[in-house]
């Protein structure tokens, strides 16, 4: 698994707040981040199995996982 940065931790944290999906430009308002930057951080938690995406429409959705929660969970006590 890639390390976890500051972007990933921010994006994680705003997952875990939500209780449905969120689209990739809902991130990066959120962020204040671009689409793009946000694009990359979302694949690269779904490639550390933190995340999931699905496509609907034109648009991505994603969600923290369980084990995106308990990593998030471990940085928030260290």
């Amino acid at each position: 698994m890639k390390p976890i940065d500051k972007i990933d931790k921010k994006i994680l944290e705003y997952l875990a707040e939500e209780d449905w999906p969120v689209t990739t430009e809902m991130v990066a308002k959120r962020l204040k981040i671009s689409w793009n930057t946000a694009q990359v951080h979302l694949y690269k938690l779904v490639a550390s199995g933190l995340a999931k995406g699905k496509k609907v429409g034109r648009q991505n959705q994603w969600m923290i996982t369980e084990e995106g929660r308990k990593i998030l969970q471990d940085i928030l006590r260290s």
